[in-house]
């Protein structure tokens, strides 16, 4: 394997950051940054624009312009979680755009009815926000419960795509997964 790389994605919440390997089966994403996270000193590298990860960019910076995207799971080099985690975040990728689940709802999909906080924790150990979408899970009472990039972007991410709020700032619980 090669060192590590990494690029910046532009977004309206700052810069995101992009780091991944060449492997002899390609590149793989390693992690994504989110803005409030993003180390500096970082050796910058753009990607070929014929590259995989160039249009993993491309995607993230339409998801987070609101456009409705798919983003392809074999990119992203799943193996480096843990086997629950993995699980959590391929349960993660299951909750549409513009729905939400939540942490206890996860646990049981699982068939780990009282792991909601190992969910949680799962979770906000995700190494590829966006990509996997964590802000999609709240709280079973509809609060947002955390996010690495913070609560004014989870509340946007969930806003953009089309997620209604309570008049007291709750996820109005009309459209959860599992």
């Amino acid at each position: 394997m090669e060192l590590p790389a990494y690029m910046r994605i532009p977004s309206r919440f700052g810069a995101l950051g992009l780091v991944w390997l060449g492997t002899p089966n390609g590149p793989r994403v390693l992690r994504i940054y989110l803005p409030n996270e993003l180390p500096r000193g970082l050796p910058a590298v753009k990607a070929p624009s014929d590259s995989p990860i160039a249009e993993l960019a491309a995607r993230i910076k339409a998801y987070l312009a609101g456009e409705p995207v798919v983003f392809d799971l074999s990119l992203l080099l799943l193996e480096q979680c843990a086997e629950f985690q993995r699980k959590v975040l391929v349960a993660e990728c299951g909750i549409p755009r513009g729905w939400v689940s939540t942490y206890a709802r996860i646990a049981a999909h699982l068939q780990a009815p009282r792991a909601e906080r190992a969910v949680g924790t799962a979770l906000a150990r995700n190494p590829f926000p966006i990509v996997i979408p964590c802000h999609r899970a709240v709280r079973s009472d509809g609060s947002l419960g955390g996010y690495r990039g913070g609560l004014p972007m989870k509340r946007a991410l969930l806003e953009m795509e089309g997620v209604a709020f309570e008049d007291g700032g709750r996820v109005r619980m009309d459209k959860v997964w599992y």
